[in-house]
């Protein structure tokens, strides 16, 4: 595969290479693209779980492959056709209710491991193992963390988010405006927090002065947390107005006047 995309395995680690740094993984290096042992061929937990979190947040899909537990494989060669089983090394695919995957992997070196992902009630989770003594440890240690991750992790997400009210805009002869917010908030509380406290606040002014461009930021609206600022969304502008002179004064004046 590695030699139908890019040509040669080298030209393909190469890309993996930087594909690794652009993601943050500092502490990984491949010299290979099978992940056998190798001197320079090193990564962590850490960035296994970036890698992890890469391949679910694009490719979402993956899930439905890998909580498949049994499936039958037809191998075609010149030889025939013939059928063979196929069964998940992810044990916690049935051990674990809330697994939704996602890969395993042993070396000699490298020992049993696993990145373990899950979701329970909105909150989604990967639990990285290395090096564990056997298979059945790395599924114990992956499970272990995370029990504690749900236990200690809570999702808020803002659903009734304050209706804008149109703003006025000075010096045009658009008299007000529209606005909107630039997108969604929600808020991973990972330390026992009681999200359901998360207070709100508007961050917007009285009036605008022209030239307004649509899309432009004006505001915005902030969700605090025992005093803490958690995050906030942007509060844009839906329609442009222009700054208005004289002459566009006394064209609207004649026009009330129907001059």
């Amino acid at each position: 595969m590695a030699e139908h995309i890019w040509g040669s395995e080298e030209a393909f680690v190469e890309k993996m290479n930087e594909r690794a740094k652009g993601l943050g993984m500092n502490q990984t290096h491949f010299i290979n693209c099978c992940g056998l042992d190798v001197d320079g061929h090193v990564t962590s937990a850490m960035d296994v779980a970036l890698m992890s979190r890469e391949l679910i947040s694009k490719y979402p899909q993956i899930h439905n492959y890998s909580t498949i537990w049994m499936e039958n494989i037809t191998h075609t060669t010149a030889k025939g056709t013939s059928e063979f089983g196929l069964t998940n090394t992810n044990k916690l695919i049935k051990q674990y209710q809330y697994a939704t995957g996602l890969k395993t992997g042993s070396t000699s070196l490298a020992k049993y491991c696993v990145s373990a992902t899950a979701s329970k009630d909105g909150v989604n989770l990967i639990a990285v193992i290395m090096a564990a003594p056997d298979y059945k440890v790395r599924f114990k240690d992956a499970a272990a963390l995370l029990n504690y991750g749900f236990a200690n992790c809570t999702v808020y997400k803002d659903e009734k988010m304050p209706k804008l009210k149109k703003i006025t805009v000075k010096d045009s002869l658009t008299a007000e405006i529209s606005l909107n917010y630039e997108g969604d908030f929600s808020y991973l509380g990972a330390n026992g927090e009681d999200v359901s406290q998360i207070e709100k606040r508007l961050v917007l002014p009285k009036s605008l002065k022209a030239p307004v461009k649509k899309g432009d930021q004006v505001g915005r609206l902030e969700y605090i947390l025992n005093g803490k600022v958690l995050g906030n969304v942007p509060i844009v502008t839906k329609e442009s107005a222009d700054k208005a002179g004289l002459m566009e004064y006394y064209k609207k004046a004649w026009s009330l006047w129907g001059l």
